[in-house]
């Protein structure tokens, strides 16, 4: 068995811009062992375009979003075609601000988090799995098999497992865009450099730009309902132009998260607690 420790500059490192991006970009392998599915023509993500959401849109929606099951959501493909975002901060009107503030204080309300997602890796492939959220810094993300990753972030690292390979990647929470979902409390608008902000009838669309010097410039665009006021999607795009996307339902807010799940053990990892 052996542990890694990511070292900025290598191929896994650009990985760690969010947990999930480490299983879809740097681990290709994947799709052969997690009965990878080709994805449809995509969809294009939101455009801007002015739309100004009605008072009862702009209302909070509860957090808890789900007892009732529901049937796993196709991921909207951000277009590889669409323009890259540029810092437009100093153009936003009072509608692209009201958004960003909205989905700030969405995300901030939230303590613990539980739900299934669906990942959608650079190449097509489509795996799924459980996620958890305890507030503050603590995730974990359980594929389905035949997939052999785990994630567990314990506050400080994050641990990528790999029990086929008994292999344990840790990184530093702080380096991945996971810390914006996992912040007790966070404004996009002065926390991070939010690059657009666009609104369709079903999505608001936060697209936040991260530049590291060993790295490169990548970005990660949340998507939250514009009727729901709820979390839908996230996907990240690496320095070379690699997209994650990873969308989640059957959210349950209220739901009481065991504190074990989210504990790293750095000296037995062949197979991940829980």
């Amino acid at each position: 068995m052996t542990q890694q420790i990511a070292v900025p500059g290598m191929r896994t490192a650009l990985a760690v811009l969010i947990a999930l991006s480490v299983v879809g970009v740097a681990t290709p392998t994947l799709a052969q062992t997690a009965s990878a599915q080709i994805v449809p023509v995509p969809k294009p993500a939101p455009k801007a375009r002015g739309v100004q959401l009605s008072a009862s849109e702009q209302q909070k929606a509860p957090t808890t979003t789900g007892a009732t099951p529901v049937v796993p959501p196709n991921p909207v493909i951000p277009d590889p075609r669409r323009n890259q975002a540029t810092n437009i901060f100093a153009t936003f009107d009072a509608n692209q601000k009201a958004q960003a503030a909205k989905v700030s204080s969405y995300l901030s309300s939230l303590q613990t988090l539980v739900g299934n997602f669906v990942q959608v890796g650079p190449d097509g492939s489509k795996t799924k799995g459980d996620f958890y959220i305890q507030k503050p810094g603590k995730v974990r993300f359980e594929y389905d098999a035949p997939s052999p990753i785990a994630i567990v972030a314990d506050g400080s690292s994050l641990a990528v497992r790999d029990r086929k390979l008994a292999t344990q990647d840790i990184y530093p929470l702080s380096q991945t865009p996971l810390r914006f979902l996992l912040s007790d409390r966070i404004d996009l608008l002065k926390d991070t450099n939010v690059v657009s902000v666009t609104s369709d009838e079903v999505y608001i669309s936060v697209t936040i730009e991260e530049k590291q010097a060993l790295i490169g410039t990548s970005r990660l665009m949340l998507m939250i309902g514009t009727k729901d006021g709820q979390l839908k999607q996230w996907t990240v795009t690496d320095p070379q132009g690699y997209d994650t996307t990873v969308a989640v339902y059957n959210l349950d807010s209220s739901k009481k998260v065991d504190p074990g799940m989210f504990k790293i053990d750095f000296t037995n990892y062949s197979s991940p607690p829980g």
